[in-house]
């Protein structure tokens, strides 16, 4: 299935948003899922976390409608980073017993995405560029 920039970045937006509310306001509900004991060094990291959600989420979703461009690529390379480098995280701490079964829901979404932005990115320099 393949899907637009906008499509994919206003998708990614929305799920950052939904994160950094479920992690600044219900992070225990969360960690219940992935069968991690919420404490309160944990709160306070979650509500840190759910600062750099709301920020990736702007940016995806201000950046929604960029054509192709170094800039566009910076962003969706380090996000595709970002969600490879935690997925293998979270694989492995669950392989650890670190964390539940849970995980893996969180391991296959950010695999999804980095996935999916490669392949936008992939398409992207197929396309022909537009001269100025």
């Amino acid at each position: 299935m393949r899907f637009s920039y906008c499509t994919l970045a206003t998708f990614t937006a929305l799920l950052c948003f939904a994160l950094a509310i479920i992690w600044g306001f219900k992070p225990d509900l969360l960690l219940w899922l992935w069968s991690v004991e919420y404490s309160s060094a944990m709160g306070l990291v979650a509500r840190r976390n759910a600062a750099l959600f709301l920020a990736v989420g702007i940016m995806f979703y201000r950046a929604r409608h960029s054509p192709p461009s170094v800039t566009r690529k910076a962003m969706t390379s380090g996000f595709v980073t970002g969600c490879f480098v935690l997925a293998v995280l979270g694989f492995g701490e669950w392989l650890n017993g670190h964390a539940g079964p849970g995980i893996l829901l969180a391991v296959a979404t950010e695999a999804a995405l980095g996935l999916a932005f490669l392949q936008i990115r992939h398409s992207s320099l197929k396309q022909p560029q537009a001269s100025i």
